[in-house]
């Protein structure tokens, strides 16, 4: 009788170590799928979120932009104090007032780096052909 209480014993002593890494692959699991989970859609949203802030804080005067209702103009004034902007569209000129965040994109090319550096690069061509004429 002493036996049977003693293999119980030994047996549910296996069982709660086949159950403790059960749960420790289980969490670890879990964990993969949440850090995974944060890369894939969490991560990219705050850069995406961080970008649109830094566009709409580097709004100047003289910017084409597109709002999100879709309208298209040209900044006239920012005013930082209420975080606004004076859009003027159409022919007629119209004046709008926009908050910052309702912003979508600002449509005024912007010079790339890359461009700067090939025009400097060929300057200094132009110049070094000069000076051996």
């Amino acid at each position: 009788m002493y036996s049977f209480i003693l293999d119980t014993a030994a047996a549910s002593a296996e069982n709660a170590q086949a159950n403790t890494w059960q749960m420790a692959i289980t969490l670890g699991v879990w964990l993969v799928v949440i850090v995974v989970a944060y890369f894939l859609f969490i991560f990219p949203q705050r850069k995406k979120q961080k970008q649109e802030e830094e566009l709409r804080n580097n709004i100047e005067i003289g910017d084409d932009v597109t709002t999100i209702g879709g309208i298209v103009g040209r900044v006239i004034a920012v005013r930082d104090d209420d975080e606004t902007i004076i859009v003027e569209t159409g022919s007629d000129k119209t004046r709008m007032r926009f908050k910052k965040w309702a912003i979508s994109s600002v449509d005024t090319p912007q010079p790339k780096k890359e461009d700067t550096k090939k025009s400097d690069k060929e300057t200094k061509k132009d110049k070094t052909k000069k000076n051996e004429e």
